[in-house]
Formats: structure tokens, C-alpha cells, sequence
């Protein structure tokens, strides 16, 4: 199973290119090709929700590089999505980030 997230925002025409890029860094970073995918959008009460899902091998590179060490949390799942919400932030972008499945 590969752990996804949901992304949400009020401007996805201004997030989306933020969050690919940064994306884009973070497989860079890891050294992986093909580490995410980002699905389909739809729309909610103003809100544009679209999941980010992660391949096994990004998972595995972050966790033993020692990248979440400050992320906080109980839980790995926890950690990982408070490490993407802050590495999504410190490249521009402004999405609220929820974890579905990890």
C-alpha cells in the first residue's frame, strides 16, 4: 500500500504548480524517479482537494535519511505528513495536508 494524502486549497491553479515543483526537489533529493503522483482534483465548498500519493521507495529514503528527524508526531504516518506539510511550506506553498492512508 502506498501512503496518500490529501492536499487542500482555495487557489489549486497557484498551488499546483508549487507542490509539483516541490515535489519535483524532494525526488531529486531522494534520488528516486517516479516517487509521486498527484491525482485527480475536485471541488468542495470553495475547496479544491487533490491526493498526493507517494511510492514505496520516496517512503523508504525519507524515513532512513533522517529528513523527519524534526517533523514531530507519535506515529511514522504522523511524522511523514507533518514533514511534507512543513517541506511543501518552506517551497511557497500554502496547502492544508491530511493523511488518508498509510
Amino acid at each position: 500500500m502506498k501512503p496518500l494524502f490529501q492536499l487542500s486549497t482555495r487557489r489549486y491553479d497557484e498551488e499546483l504548480p508549487l507542490v509539483k515543483k516541490s515535489m519535483d526537489d524532494l525526488e531529486s533529493n531522494c534520488k528516486v524517479n517516479d516517487g509521486f503522483q498527484i491525482k485527480e482534483p475536485f471541488e468542495k465548498a470553495g475547496w479544491t482537494f487533490f491526493n498526493l500519493e507517494l511510492s514505496a521507495e520516496m517512503v523508504s529514503v525519507i524515513e532512513n535519511s533522517g529528513m523527519m528527524e524534526n517533523a514531530g508526531g507519535f506515529s511514522i504516518s504522523e511524522q511523514l505528513k507533518n514533514f511534507l506539510g512543513h517541506f511543501l511550506e518552506s517551497k511557497g506553498s500554502n496547502v492544508r495536508i491530511t493523511k488518508i492512508n498509510y
